[in-house]
């Protein structure tokens, strides 16, 4: 006989099958406000790989987030039908633009059912294929918390890696980058094209060194003013975070955020138009540990909150 009072939120939290939060795992998407995605893809990076295993372990140490937000009481369970939809599958995995598309299919059919998402990567190629999925009735605007740009034209000469794929989405039509801001920018490069994409076609970058000057109150001012009150994407790649607090991943810069001051930023964004979000680049092989995850699932936490008070509003 089925418990009809069963809630895994009051379960213990070394039970269960692990799901993104404790929710339930469902493929009806006619019955969802909000899906919680894996997107177990990191064939798109240069350097250290692992981040195709974020989606496992961040599932795992979300079993550590609870229902109500300390700070804003908000309950994103009572606001809106939220539901784990699992793994995007992949037909062609050795081959990037192909896995591309099966992320693009798998987040269309979401979307075609009125479903917002929000994902864990993976590495950050995968955010162009949800745009190109997303962005069906115009380019959107996105704040993007990062350690790089990500807007190279080409890495080992490919134009389909995680460090290109804003330059593609602006390109494409995706991305409106008067609309977008990134923060946190940091670390040298051997060519200074992926900062000066941005400055030539008007995204706001606030390097770190503006970001300690301005501090973060400052820099939600400038990211709401930039974004301002049309749809709008959250892209959370954890080396934004110092190393110290998030070493499990796979391009590292030293001087980075704090966690406090990521998981402000992300309260900040709180009653935009948020479509949609999701929290990349974590590799668990470089971190034991495990906190990295736990810093991307509580990330992914509080994305989940201001999404679920965004689109109920617009209920």
């Amino acid at each position: 006989m089925v418990d009809e009072k069963y809630n895994p939120m009051t379960e213990p939290r070394y039970c269960g099958i692990p799901t993104f939060m404790r929710t339930e795992l469902t493929k009806d998407f006619e019955a969802l406000d909000i899906a919680l995605i894996g997107i177990p893809y990191d064939g798109a990076v240069e350097a250290r790989s692992g981040t195709r295993q974020g989606p496992r372990q961040i599932r795992d140490m979300s079993t550590m987030m609870r229902a109500i937000h300390h700070v804003t009481r908000i309950n994103p369970y009572e606001l809106c039908r939220v539901a784990d939809v699992g793994d995007i599958r992949f037909r062609q995995i050795f081959d990037v633009e192909a896995s591309h598309a099966d992320i693009t299919e798998f987040i269309k059919k979401l979307h075609h059912s009125g479903v917002t998402p929000i994902s864990a990567g993976g590495d950050h190629s995968i955010t162009l294929p949800i745009m190109r999925a997303i962005a069906q009735d115009g380019p959107l605007g996105m704040v993007h918390i990062d350690a790089h740009t990500d807007c190279c034209d080409t890495e080992m000469n490919s134009k389909y890696s995680h460090g290109t794929p804003f330059r593609r989405a602006v390109e494409e039509g995706l991305l409106d980058p008067k609309r977008t801001i990134q923060i946190g920018i940091r670390g040298a490069a051997n060519s200074d094209e992926c900062w000066e994409f941005g400055a030539k076609h008007g995204i706001r970058i606030v390097y770190i060194e503006e970001f300690t000057k301005l501090g973060v109150e400052e820099v939600i001012k400038e990211a709401r003013r930039v974004v301002g009150d049309l749809p709008t994407y959250i892209s959370f790649d954890v080396d934004g975070i110092d190393p110290a607090f998030a070493p499990g991943t796979g391009t590292p810069e030293i001087g980075g955020l704090t966690p406090i001051e990521g998981q402000a930023l992300i309260r900040g964004l709180r009653g935009l138009n948020l479509i949609g979000g999701d929290v990349v680049e974590v590799s668990p092989p470089f971190d034991p540990s495990g906190n990295t995850a736990l810093l991307a699932a509580t990330m992914m936490y509080e994305m989940l909150c201001i999404i679920a008070e965004a689109k109920h509003s617009r209920k």
